[in-house]
């Protein structure tokens, strides 16, 4: 084994994955704590809220001896004693403020979406601090947003020029000076009710005319943040590369870039980290598809799903509750096309909603 890594945030699953497989011994803190966590991790605890994250890991370390934590989202700015692999608190803190990232990229001069002047419609609506796009939304009118404000009251937001285009992302690593990007991804969104704008899935890599000017936007990004290890920027891909956020951590595409380029996400984090880049971006080699599966009603699932894997992931253990419109499984889809990956996809997705019982 190369070492011994505590992987915590909100859902770590495909960190532990990707450092299992990189030859680490691997603990988490995780909300989820589903099955296939325990499959790749020696021990694991759960957490309901993020402030309670320092002290599951204080207990995690003491329990278990490591060598160094890994952040996923939600705990990004935890203090800790243990030797940290990521970008260090101090620097993070400001990426996680979506009105700092706002002006991070006014100043390097990337195209941004312009904060919207008082009575321009439509706006983007997000708020500041949060991941995972599930609080955004699109107020067309002073009532929307008044709406949004009565909806998540004394929630700090921003307010940008809505812009079209197709959510996308690029992943790259840096070393606190310099950036490399490994992929690019089409982003997949909810696309309805309150939760529209929430991440659902990713295809990778996401072939597009604009990937280049993203690629090259995304580096400069990445290595002007100062941040260290994987970090990934989000992009709009419409009439010109519109940068919307970073992300100074591992991201939810990491399952599809791995799959599409066969390379190991979380040992190109640790190289970075310790200052070595890839010599170039890796190729893919084929196209990989994840999609979230939601609750559609308030459910109990008592089916063990494990069967399908590796099919799909982030699997609950049997008589796990869920209510409406909650995460419950990820699916898979993988080929040398596009279209053939979507096929495989919902071939897959298919077999899952029938154990659902959806």
């Amino acid at each position: 084994m190369k070492g011994r890594v505590l992987v915590a945030g909100f859902a770590t699953r495909h960190v532990a994955q990707s450092a299992h497989r990189a030859g680490y011994t691997v603990y988490a803190v995780d909300h989820f704590c589903d099955q296939d966590l325990a499959w790749c991790t020696e021990d694991r605890l759960p957490f309901d809220e993020l402030a309670d994250l320092p002290e599951k890991i204080a207990e995690l370390a003491a329990r278990h001896p490591v060598d160094a934590l890994v952040v996923a989202s939600g705990a990004e700015a935890v203090g800790t004693t243990i030797p940290l692999c990521g970008t260090p608190p101090a620097k993070v803190e400001r990426f996680l403020d979506k009105l700092e990232i706002q002006q991070f990229f006014e100043g390097l001069d990337v195209p941004v979406p312009p904060l919207a002047g008082d009575g321009r419609y439509p706006v983007m609506v997000k708020p500041r601090r949060g991941a995972g796009g599930w609080r955004n939304a699109v107020a067309r009118t002073e009532e929307d947003l008044r709406r949004w404000e009565e909806t998540w009251p004394d929630v700090p937001y921003v307010a940008q020029r809505l812009v079209d285009g197709i959510p996308s992302s690029v992943s790259c690593v840096a070393d606190g000076r310099r950036a490399r990007a490994i992929a690019v991804n089409r982003q997949i969104l909810r696309g309805e009710g309150e939760c529209a704008h929430g991440f659902a899935g990713s295809v990778t890599p996401f072939s597009h005319p604009l990937a280049g000017e993203m690629i090259a936007c995304a580096e400069r990004i990445a290595a002007a943040s100062g941040c260290v290890g994987s970090v990934g920027i989000d992009f709009m891909a419409g009439e010109r590369p519109w940068a919307i956020e970073i992300n100074p951590r591992f991201q939810a595409t990491l399952d599809t870039v791995e799959m599409a380029t066969g390379e190991n996400v979380f040992a190109m984090h640790v190289d970075a980290c310790r200052g070595v880049l890839p010599a170039a971006r890796p190729a893919a080699r084929r196209v990989a598809v994840r999609r979230i599966l939601f609750a559609e009603r308030d459910m109990r699932l008592d089916t063990d799903l494990s069967a399908l894997a590796p099919h799909v992931a982030d699997i609950p253990w049997p008589g796990t509750e869920f209510e409406e419109g909650h995460a419950v499984v990820s699916v898979f889809g993988c080929a040398e096309t596009e279209a053939a990956a979507l096929v495989d996809l919902e071939r897959n997705a298919a077999a899952a909603r029938r154990l659902i019982g959806e």
